[in-house]
């Protein structure tokens, strides 16, 4: 409906006669006031009455049509400005960007509500960006395997498919289907940790034990890739931190060292302890990467080198960089193209664990 509603009409004459009411009290009072105090004749009172209730009458409208501007002008113009823009926002439109009060008393605090709404315009703006990269991301991660099973499981039903081909290619669905699933598994790790849904549980713990169980786990691959495996972990380290969560970050660590070391290469692990401070170092002498890949290879999905694409889903690092963040610890990596790469982290040890 055009125009003011009947409500609203309502309550500005409530409000007029609220004032009005408001301001003949104080006049009134003030004459009584004065007039007890003064000897005026009464016909002269009787007289100029009706001249004095118009004065009044006139002031109390002149006082509420200033009252009236400046609420305009103050109040409902930057109020109604705030809300255009808020509607602007549900319907999604995050490019809103509300100017500050400059020309007008900054009344309630306007500009604090402003720049608090243009923060937070900002920060979902951001939130919708990543939201939409996200499901692009996965959207083209998850195609990948699925069009591998689809089509490998097209060529099963042919009828003249030698054993050795249905082998091949049962292998390439099996391949698929576990690359999907271990995807899908990091996206809910992820998922949770960057929800803060999952809290670390700290206990004193032996992190050279875990490494040595985490690198024997892959035992397996590095045999079969005939990678040499060169340790030098100090016995007995303990620190104090989340031991499963941990586990991600050398399982991550290890499984990309695998990955991108070639046949008859060469992984290095090593575990010191020095001024209460536990370092983790793995290195490979697989791929490398450049330094423009290195400055992303904690984001979500990110492959910097797309002939390796395969071999990953660009969750791993991520999964490691987010639990490093939640347990408080330190990453860095070195690496050059061609000749491998070396993370390194650093734990704060329990210094009160016996050894």
């Amino acid at each position: 409906m055009n125009g003011k509603s009947p409500q609203k009409i309502g309550f500005g004459i409530l409000r007029f006669i609220t004032f009005f009411a408001l301001i003949s009290f104080v006049v009134t009072c003030s004459f009584l006031i004065f007039f007890t105090s003064a000897s005026i004749d009464e016909a002269f009172i009787r007289r100029n009455a009706p001249l004095t209730f118009l004065n009044i009458f006139l002031l109390t409208f002149i006082l509420w049509a200033i009252d009236f501007i400046r609420r305009k002008i103050t109040v409902e113009r930057p109020v109604k400005m705030i809300i255009s823009e808020l509607e602007k926002i549900t319907r999604g439109d995050f490019n809103v960007k509300i100017p500050r009060v400059t020309d007008i008393a900054d009344e309630g605090n306007f500009n604090e509500i402003i720049d608090g709404i243009n923060k937070m315009s900002e920060e979902l703006k951001g939130v919708e960006t990543l939201r939409t990269d996200f499901i692009a991301n996965v959207s083209h991660e998850l195609k990948t395997p699925l069009a591998a099973i689809n089509n490998y499981g097209t060529l099963l039903q042919s009828p003249d498919l030698t054993e050795e081909k249905r082998i091949q290619y049962a292998k390439s669905v099996t391949d698929a289907s576990r690359s999907l699933a271990n995807l899908i598994t990091n996206i809910l790790k992820l998922n949770k940790l960057e929800n803060q849904q999952i809290y670390p549980v700290s206990k004193p713990y032996n992190l050279s034990e875990q490494l040595c169980e985490c690198l024997l786990s892959f035992e397996e691959v590095w045999e079969r890739k005939n990678i040499e495996i060169e340790t030098d972990i100090e016995e007995d380290i303990f620190i104090n931190a989340d031991a499963e969560m941990l586990s991600l970050v050398w399982n991550n660590l290890f499984s990309n060292a695998v990955k991108f070391t070639d046949m008859d290469g060469k992984i290095s692990v090593t575990l010191k302890k020095e001024k209460g401070v536990a370092e983790v170092s793995v290195s490979d002498t697989g791929c490398g990467m450049s330094a423009e890949t290195g400055r992303h290879i904690f984001e979500k999905f990110y492959q910097g080198d797309t002939s390796h694409a395969a071999k990953g889903n660009g969750l791993g690092l991520a999964l490691v960089k987010r639990v490093i963040d939640i347990t408080n610890c330190e990453i860095s990596v070195q690496s050059e193209l061609g000749k491998g790469s070396t993370f390194t982290v650093k734990l704060r040890c329990d210094e009160n664990e016996t050894v």
